[in-house]
């Protein structure tokens, strides 16, 4: 079975995650910026609301390589770390354009 791995982290950590993903089996992911909506009290500056800035990884993978990257990404950049990265996975019934296999095309 497939996977969709979602990485959420602070904004400009997105290509450490990356590659540390890749280091861990990924073959390659998808980036996108994205602004957090969780602060109770945004902060504020000059009287314009200033929401933080996010980066979102996704990232298809099969079963073999799912938990190596989760956790690689989670001990190297996650929670308590500048990046504060978390890590969750949907499983992926169906995949069209692209190929998980490594190897020749």
């Amino acid at each position: 079975m497939n996977h969709l791995l979602v990485t959420i982290c602070n904004n400009g950590f997105a290509d450490e995650v990356m590659d540390v993903a890749k280091s861990a089996g990924a073959m390659g992911g998808t980036i996108l910026h994205a602004r957090g909506s969780a602060e109770d009290n945004p902060l504020q500056f000059l009287g314009i609301t200033i929401e933080p800035e996010k980066d979102v990884i996704i990232i298809i993978v099969n079963d073999d390589t799912k938990n190596n990257i989760m956790q690689a990404i989670a001990t190297q950049l996650g929670v308590g770390t500048k990046a504060h990265s978390v890590t969750f996975s949907m499983p992926v019934d169906g995949i069209v354009g692209i190929n998980l296999e490594k190897g020749d095309d």
